[in-house]
């Protein structure tokens, strides 16, 4: 028998920027519903609230839908579009997570929500900025008008979901669904933006022209690629803006899956002394492909036109000021080894040159000289070319980077512009086709929990050391916030109440876990802004709780060794941190205190130093190398059972 949700029609109203007349909007709304209804939803675009500096009446409806007084005639999903948002709209979003009053529901940024009926609806607030784009901060905020790269990956990797319940909020659906398929569709049935994609108006009979359509956001040309929404609905379009709908297009590739683009005016407002049409009213059942054609159907704008997401550019030394002979000294100096400094870095120009190896520019040398540290490391006893972690890309379980990625210093330290990296490519993004989904043990609403590659902990290989904790399947676990978040302290504030609550649950059932095995947790995170695209997560490893007090003294013993330092004020410096974006290392100690130490940009840091003060405390300092600990995926998936079976008594998910 066919399930609910594919053969029941949803009929559903999409209406226009409200510009903060939510009273007039919701009586509208009422009568049009008492006409044409009953709908199942409202989709409002654009501005809800209008700017922020409007006062008075506008003010007074905000606080009266806040606190109830004002009633949404059905269920409402607003949005961000040309302006920020309210303070008080923002806390109340912080507070519940999504829900405004009764029936009014905030989506977030980059959300997607699934409706009762199964009905997938992706979001994508503010608008775009070319010279905003591509910064590498964390993803903006409501407080912000703008998105960012991080906005767009955020939503991808969200649109991996099977199952999603109907705030704005995340859940992942079935655990075995996750780590079962190597990839899930990110097919969505409705996309709704402020912004309008910029290859839309191609192969469009006739075009909509300046003022009413000026440039559109190139980014959401690549999202609609991925997403391939069978409604698109946006609100920017002229000033104030005006009613244009597409011809649909198919995609060929999907079964004859057809798109319709719609651009709505705004409520109450007049374009050219005429009146907009600024609701659409339509049905549409969830997740059904297209039978055939419209008549009207043209070519598919998204696969014809070769406008791609804008790459950053590669750093280029400014014409205009830089001669010839100071590019060639320049050159020179990047070739040239200077003294006491490895070199690793070669040019293209030096291809056909003898290779420059790593130390005093010597490829003979097999063992570093006394007092030497590596540079990846620093740890003594090898050169960086030999060091176990050079090719680490973190206890992750995910693929390694691409050919030819070194990070945002490259080889040897030099600093090198940042690299794109979207969700298929971030080694804890879900929608990561390369991600190790067996290695999952739990999925809540904001995070996962996930096993790495290479535990600290040895299960399988090797039971028989006599320092380690014996919690089942080994239980060095990850906690990993479900969106793409660089570090903790970078999430934005107004989503990062339910992010943050949420690790602290599972914290607390980990601590409960392994207490019933005699063990404590130590969390530790590495949360360095330099490399764009990394995804925040806080490693877990259980120790004897016989060695909970000498946690602290290991870390600051082996930190002087390696010049790491930690601050005297842990909470202020992770206020400093985030205020300034600033990378640090963060260790939460057994007894609950902390241990701060803030990275500098020109000291490297290694991120394998946690586990070397792990494993030396643990006195197993030959599982240092994650990747000499590896187990076949038949253990995995042992490990992985034993642990799910004895954290579901505690795991918050459930």
């Amino acid at each position: 028998m066919a399930s609910t949700s594919e053969t029941v029609s949803v009929k559903i109203l999409t209406v226009g920027s409200a510009y903060g007349s939510i009273r007039n909007l919701f009586s509208k709304i009422r009568s049009i519903d008492a006409k044409h209804g009953k709908f199942d939803c409202v989709l409002c675009l654009g501005d809800f609230f209008g700017p922020l500096q409007d006062q008075g009446d506008s003010q007074n409806q905000i606080v009266e839908l806040l606190n109830g007084s004002l009633e949404a005639p059905l269920r409402c999903y607003i949005m961000q579009g040309h302006n920020p948002l309210p303070e008080s709209v923002i806390e109340q979003y912080a507070r519940t997570g999504g829900q405004l009053c009764k029936d009014v529901f905030l989506l977030n940024k980059s959300g997607i929500v699934s409706t009762a009926h199964g009905l997938r609806i992706a979001c994508l607030g503010g608008i775009y900025n070319p010279g905003i784009y591509d910064s590498s901060d964390g993803p903006p905020g409501f407080a912000s008008p703008f998105y960012t790269t991080h906005t767009v990956e955020r939503l991808l990797s969200n649109t991996m979901n099977k199952s999603l319940n109907t705030t704005a909020g995340q859940n992942y659906g079935s655990l075995a669904a996750i780590r079962d398929a190597a990839s899930t569709s990110q097919l969505v049935d409705i996309l709704i933006t402020n912004d309008w994609p910029a290859c839309v108006t191609s192969h469009c009979s006739p075009p909509p022209s300046p003022p009413d359509y000026e440039h559109g956001s190139p980014p959401l040309d690549e999202i609609i690629r991925k997403i391939k929404p069978r409604y698109h609905f946006a609100a920017r379009a002229g000033s104030p803006p005006k009613f244009w709908e597409r011809e649909p297009f198919a995609w060929d590739d999907e079964s004859w899956r057809v798109t319709r683009f719609v651009s709505l005016g705004a409520f109450g407002e007049e374009h050219s002394g005429q009146k907009q049409r600024w609701f659409y009213a339509f049905s549409i059942v969830p997740s059904a492909a297209a039978t055939q054609r419209p008549t009207n159907t043209t070519k598919n704008p998204f696969v014809e036109a070769a406008i791609r997401l804008p790459k950053r550019a590669m750093m280029k030394l400014p014409k205009a000021k830089t001669s010839s002979s100071e590019i060639s000294t320049i050159q020179s100096k990047r070739r040239v080894d200077k003294p006491g400094n490895p070199l690793s870095d070669t040019s293209a120009s030096d291809a056909n040159q003898p290779s420059q190896h790593f130390l005093d520019g010597c490829p003979e040398r097999t063992k570093p000289p006394d007092g030497y540290l590596c540079k990846i490391c620093n740890v003594p006893g090898h050169l960086v070319r030999d060091c176990p972690t050079k090719n680490a890309v973190g206890d992750t379980g995910g693929r390694k980077p691409r050919e030819g990625y070194h990070g945002p210093h490259g080889q040897g330290g030099k600093r090198r512009p940042p690299k794109e990296i979207g969700p298929e490519e971030c080694w804890f993004c879900l929608s990561n086709p390369n991600l190790a989904k067996h290695l999952i043990v739990s999925i809540g609403s904001e995070c996962y929990l996930t096993f790495p590659k290479g535990q600290i902990i040895p299960t399988q290989s090797a039971p028989d050391e006599s320092n380690v904790a014996r919690v089942p399947g080994g239980g060095h676990v990850l906690i990993v916030p479900i969106s793409h978040q660089p570090t903790y302290n970078m999430i934005p504030a107004d989503i990062s109440p339910p992010i943050l609550d949420e690790t602290e649950r599972y914290k607390v059932a980990l601590r409960r876990l392994f207490a019933k095995h005699g063990a404590v947790p130590v969390f530790y995170e590495v949360a360095r802004l330099s490399a764009k695209g990394g995804h925040a997560h806080v490693q877990v490893v259980p120790i004897p709780i016989s060695l909970q007090n000498k946690v602290e003294a290991a870390f600051l013993k082996e930190g002087r060794a390696v010049g790491i330092d930690f601050e005297s004020d842990a909470e202020g410096a992770l206020d400093a941190c985030a205020s300034s974006a600033r990378s640090y290392f963060r260790v939460d100690l057994p007894d609950g205190r902390k241990l701060i130490h803030l990275m500098k940009d020109d000291v490297p840091f290694s991120v394998q130093f946690g586990r070397q003060v792990l494993v030396s405390l643990l006195s197993i300092t030959h599982r240092l190398d994650w990747k000499s600990c590896i187990l076949s995926e038949e253990e995995d998936r042992a490990d992985v059972e034993l642990f799910k079976k004895a954290f579901a008594p505690f795991d918050p998910s459930l």
